[in-house]
């Protein structure tokens, strides 16, 4: 049993949920005793005390029932799922190394995680490993030379909006060859402690680098429509399975028509053994969530450098994506989903300037 927000996991016996059943409105013990008369007084009591102790009960007009109506009342349309996760990954208690033991673990012939952050990590659990690749797939080899980045930085940061209007021109195979490694591939290699790490041009939690970027193409030059994964350390588009068409890519995104007039989209999958490797905590799937936000803002200012138009999403159809894509969906699962293109100089669903009549029927405090 795990009751948020501010408490820890505790056992408790599987004849505990019928006393809880009986809890299910404000009681007091003594009636609730009632329905549960094939208990005695004595042991309802006695699961009350344990129960309030252990935060599953609260009592009437506590500070703990306030806050707990009142987290009910915030998060009711994401509960519990959201709410949960939130509550439960809060006030994590790190492990810090004490002194002198990473001078210990060196004598030992430990050598110490050092990419970052050594408040959280594993001794044991699943191996790093530091890229995914296809060694069997046909591949496109994907040109080296860069395109002309040297936009002012204020003129991208300003023009930069989600577009979700297209033209049928399609994206020059230069031009997301500089935009994928520019994203995606690695600036320089570090020594961690236990073996060498990549850093992108995004922070990454403890540089583990745990997402992927595959690539579904419909209107790239030189590539053929279809699922392919970038092959960042070779600079390589994998080939997946050949074949996607507007229509699939609509359907993977929920239905919604604008996705599908881009030339390309990017699934952001996580590897989770590369981020549990090291942190063991579940805290860090938050992590992860923000290092696909870090990509993704990446993506989008450098498609803005680039002359596309970026988009991006949350809303697509998990597990349809991952087998698509060939993921697990387990070890290797879809977190995030970006889209570019060549977008329209007369955008037709680009939202009108607030006028003043809009800001009057607008709470602005």
């Amino acid at each position: 049993m795990h009751p948020y927000p501010g408490r820890v996991p505790t056992a408790l016996h599987p004849a505990t949920a019928e006393v809880l059943a009986a809890f299910d409105d404000w009681v007091e013990p003594a009636k609730a005793a009632e329905a549960l008369d094939h208990l005695t007084p004595d042991t309802v009591d006695e699961a009350v005390q344990v129960l309030l102790g252990a935060g599953a009960l609260l009592a009437e007009g506590s500070d703990e029932a306030d806050r707990d109506d009142r987290v009910a009342t915030r998060w009711r349309t994401w509960a519990p799922e959201a709410s949960f996760f939130h509550y439960a990954t809060q006030d994590t208690q790190y492990r810090e190394l004490q002194e002198g033991e990473a001078e210990l673990m060196n004598r030992r012939g430990t050598r110490v995680d050092t990419s970052e952050d050594t408040s959280v990590a594993a001794a044991d659990g699943p191996t790093h490993t530091m890229f995914t690749e296809y060694p069997d797939a046909d591949r496109v080899m994907l040109p080296r030379v860069p395109v002309d980045l040297r936009v002012p930085y204020d003129r991208v940061l300003y023009a930069r909006r989600t577009h979700r209007d297209f033209t049928d021109d399609p994206v020059p195979l230069p031009t997301l060859a500089t935009l994928l490694s520019t994203a995606f591939g690695p600036v320089d290699y570090i020594d961690s402690g236990r073996g060498a790490l990549f850093r992108r041009t995004s922070p990454a939690g403890g540089a583990r680098q745990e997402l992927d970027a595959y690539l579904g193409v419909l209107n790239v030059t030189g590539v053929e429509p279809g699922m392919y994964h970038y092959n960042l350390r070779e600079h390589s588009l994998e080939l997946l399975s050949p074949g996607l068409d507007r229509d699939e890519v609509t359907h993977l995104c929920t239905g919604q028509q604008w996705i599908g007039r881009a030339a390309f989209v990017v699934v952001l999958a996580a590897v989770i053994d590369r981020m549990s490797s090291k942190y063991e905590i579940p805290r860090c799937y938050r992590v992860s969530l923000l290092n696909a936000g870090h990509l993704g803002q990446t993506f989008a200012l450098t498609a803005t450098a680039l002359g596309l138009g970026p988009a991006q999403t949350g809303a697509f159809r998990d597990t349809p994506v991952a087998e698509r894509l060939g993921l697990d969906n387990i070890g290797h699962t879809p977190l995030y989903l970006l889209a570019a293109g060549v977008p329209r100089p007369d955008p037709r669903w680009a939202p009108p300037q607030a006028t003043l009549a809009v800001f009057r029927d607008t709470a602005l405090r």
